[in-house]
């Protein structure tokens, strides 16, 4: 085991330790407003381009890919936007779901991902088959590393340019990663996750 990877774990553990009765609390509120599932695992390409189960909270109505799959309008919108819509205009969020992706929330069961080794705290966010494209030839290059909880594109915040330009960001965290940068990014994340997204991201 790796130094970066011992060190995802390490962490990652800890901070479920804590995080664990705000996760139960969470889960509990998606269960009394829109039942079951309360956890939702969206496929995603992992290293070496496996595919794995990118866990969040449900933020969603339950059929909420056939609702984007009937709906070629919002299908186009959502291919164009990065592969997500903005919360205010996704009419598939619950108002629960709303609040937990303003405030990152939803994510927090990545953690399960990144003790599970799926993912690392740090790394290029895990991107859906179809995003590949936008990487062209270095796809491979891509997806050499783990994706990350965060990364350097998630640290711009609000400022979180769309493709192409996501791809080049990502793709040179890829070639010049190190254990200083890791901690530089996620020192860089703090703010972002304290002021949440607004709602038209």
């Amino acid at each position: 085991m790796g130094v970066k990877r011992l060190l995802d774990a390490v962490v990652a553990a800890l901070l479920l330790a804590v995080l664990a009765p705000l996760i139960l609390l969470l889960a509990t509120a998606v269960l009394l407003t829109s039942g079951r599932p309360v956890f939702f695992g969206h496929r995603r390409l992992g290293r070496g381009g496996v595919p794995f189960r990118c866990w969040k909270l449900r933020t969603m109505q339950e059929d909420a890919e056939l609702v984007l799959a009937a709906s070629p309008a919002l299908h186009e919108s959502y291919i164009a936007n990065g592969y997500k819509l903005p919360v205010a205009e996704d009419p598939r969020v619950t108002q629960l779901g709303a609040f937990l992706r303003r405030t990152y929330l939803d994510e927090l069961p990545q953690l399960f991902n990144v003790i599970q080794g799926s993912m690392s705290l740090v790394g290029p966010r895990p991107i859906v088959e179809a995003e590949a494209g936008n990487y062209g030839e270095h796809s491979a290059e891509l997806l050499h590393v783990r994706p990350g909880l965060i990364g350097a594109w998630t640290s711009r915040g609000h400022a979180r340019p769309p493709y192409p330009e996501r791809a080049q960001i990502e793709l040179e965290y890829v070639r010049g990663r190190s254990l200083r940068r890791d901690a530089h990014l996620l020192l860089l994340a703090l703010p972002v996750i304290l002021r949440g997204q607004p709602e038209d991201s």
